[in-house]
């Protein structure tokens, strides 16, 4: 089933962005990933396999720390984009040779079996996709009944002072406006999840130097608004940027000639429930659905 795409997110600058191949992940996407996996703690259920949504850019770092978080578990990894997909198959394909291919669990590149896995990882992902009730479906299609889903992304007051800067110059919007995070659990519930549990926080970043801001902004993505400007920007309009950024007072840091930017992060977390079998006079279920509903059942039944 197709879904509307987010009004303000181009399908072709996500395409545009997609063929750019990822250097290195964010500091911030990393950060936000360090935070993320503290969470875990509060999970009692230990996934036998799991599911790392789209790595590449949103923490290699954090993917070590999950692999040694869940040491006997069977990972796959999943990058949406190709150019992703080319860098990771090296670390996904060890020569029969090398103590990786034998040892410790396995490691695959590409999507699990649907209800291959209990846990689905996506860090900072889904604030990016031009398809997000897609991408949640194929979410909970990865997911064992019961198992868990945790991701993150940015939120509306993301780059409120970047806004008001190019609102105030009369440019096009510098991004586009991020989701809430209440729309996003009512999203969840439609793609079939369950117990949705949301939360956020405000991460403001200090820079020294308009250069260090725009490169930062670089690495965490691309302008992906339909409205951006359309043509390349001169120099001129580049030192007019630069210049309000140093003087304008919303991005004012507490340090003198430092400037501020505010990112909201928002985490969610949900379960996969059992499938509810709808009845009418006459029903038809199928065979996966009977076997996933008497899988329930069993494990429902008090002990003997």
């Amino acid at each position: 089933m197709n879904h509307p795409s987010p009004p303000t997110i181009a399908p072709s600058a996500v395409q545009r962005w997609g063929r750019v191949a990822s250097q290195a992940s964010p500091w911030l996407h990393e950060e936000v990933a360090r935070r993320m996996e503290e969470r875990l703690q509060w999970i009692v259920l230990q996934p036998q396999a799991w599911l790392d949504w789209a790595p590449a850019r949103g923490g290699l770092e954090a993917h070590q720390r999950l692999l040694s978080r869940y040491p006997k578990a069977v990972s796959h990894v999943h990058e949406p984009f190709e150019v992703d997909r080319a860098q990771a198959r090296p670390r996904h394909s060890a020569a029969w040779w090398q103590p990786a291919r034998w040892m410790g669990p396995a490691s695959h590149l590409g999507l699990p079996k649907p209800g291959g896995v209990q846990m689905v990882w996506s860090n900072m992902a889904l604030h990016l996709s031009d398809q997000p009730r897609a991408l949640m479906d194929a979410w909970h299609e990865s997911l064992e009944v019961g198992g868990f889903l945790m991701f993150s992304c940015l939120g509306p007051d993301t780059l409120k002072e970047l806004r008001a800067l190019y609102a105030e110059a009369g440019w096009p919007e510098p991004g586009p406006a991020f989701t809430d995070m209440h729309d996003w659990g009512d999203m969840l519930v439609e793609a079939g999840f369950a117990e949705p549990v949301m939360d956020m926080e405000r991460i403001v970043l200090s820079y020294e130097s308009p250069e260090r801001l725009l490169q930062e902004l670089r690495e965490l993505g691309r302008n992906l608004h339909p409205e951006r400007f359309a043509a390349c920007r001169g120099r001129g309009w580049l030192a007019d940027l630069k210049h309000r950024l140093q003087t304008h007072p919303a991005l004012a840091g507490s340090e003198p000639g430092r400037m501020n930017l505010t990112f909201e992060i928002i985490y969610g977390h949900a379960f996969k429930p059992a499938p509810r079998i709808r009845l009418a006079a006459e029903s038809a279920v199928s065979l996966e659905q009977m076997k996933t509903v008497l899988r329930q059942g069993k494990k429902n039944l008090p002990p003997v």
